[in-house]
């Protein structure tokens, strides 16, 4: 993925699970792994050689739902944890000790797998704020697009915003794209101080341009469609190296984050993979109510990063 997208030649998200299978297998830690999707997916990514599942939480659980979506649970170690705080504990836990590489989210609320992951004495502390960012490909572009943060951050301040920018383009170099376009979202592509989202995306753009914010280019306050249409950037009159072209999508809060994700899932035909950044190793986190393929390109994308 250079500045111009490597992933031109790519039409879904199949690349990452391709990376994955050189190197050495990862090896994650499910929490409460007693969900259908889950434990299809790891067992995909068992067989692709992508990672080694460890299962953590209700043995009896996991092996009925295991048989019931034909899954052979010998093939994973199971680590017998029935509650939730318990099972978050003890896979955090093993990533610190560095009995697993990185985490995945199975049946457990995300504030209590966050919760064990931000514990101060054995947790997973890097010193960076934790965010979301969803990988996604869409058809009808022919595109990527990495959208943050829609799943962790809730209205996120400008000091926050610019944890979250430099979570996800530190993800895209490790992707291999050496400098992405970020497009800081709004309703609209001009500033108004009636809406505070807008002074933010202006403040992080002029932090970008003298070298606060450094591996990407930053232009905003965009709205949505000059932020991923150059026809809709040209029609408004706006000359900027992202308008048209981003990269990244920075939205300004979650429940713009989640509608547009949301969207782009289920509306457009697109396929996401989604983790939490900013941890010491990256966190495999989806809806629950997603696929089992969002479910195994989330695995291989924490796979991917883990490696970097």
């Amino acid at each position: 993925m250079t500045h111009d997208g490597e992933f031109s030649s790519c039409r879904n998200l199949d690349f990452l699970l391709d990376r994955c299978r050189d190197g050495k297998r990862m090896r994650i830690a499910a929490v409460c792994a007693q969900d259908e999707d889950v434990l299809v997916a790891l067992n995909e990514a068992r067989r692709q050689g992508i990672v080694e599942g460890v299962l953590v939480g209700d043995r009896a659980k996991i092996e009925r739902v295991a048989e019931t979506v034909g899954v052979d649970a010998g093939a994973f170690e199971i680590v017998h944890e029935p509650g939730e705080a318990d099972a978050a504990e003890r896979a955090v836990r093993m990533v610190a000790e560095g009995r697993a590489d990185t985490l995945m989210k199975g049946m457990v609320k995300t504030a209590t797998l966050l919760k064990a992951v931000l514990n101060k004495e054995w947790g997973l502390r890097s010193g960076a704020l934790l965010s979301h960012l969803f990988l996604f490909y869409i058809p009808k572009m022919g595109r990527f697009y990495g959208l943050t943060d829609g799943g962790i951050n809730t209205y996120p301040d400008l000091q926050a915003k610019v944890g979250i920018l430099e979570n996800a383009v530190n993800c895209y170099h490790a992707l291999g794209c050496v400098c992405p376009r970020v497009a800081a979202l709004s309703a609209v592509e001009v500033v108004n101080p009636d809406m505070p989202c807008t002074l933010d995306a202006a403040a992080l753009t002029q932090m970008q341009r003298r070298g606060q914010i450094k591996g990407c280019l930053v232009d905003g306050p965009l709205a949505l469609d000059n932020a991923v249409s150059e026809e809709a950037a040209r029609h408004k009159g706006i000359d900027s190296d992202v308008a048209g072209k981003a990269d990244i999508l920075l939205v300004p809060d979650i429940e713009a984050g989640n509608l547009l994700g949301k969207t782009m899932l289920y509306l457009t035909g697109g396929e996401g993979a989604g983790v939490i950044l900013g941890a010491k190793v990256p966190v495999v986190l989806t809806s629950r109510i997603d696929s089992a393929r969002t479910k195994l390109l989330s695995i291989a994308l924490g796979a991917v990063l883990s490696r970097k």
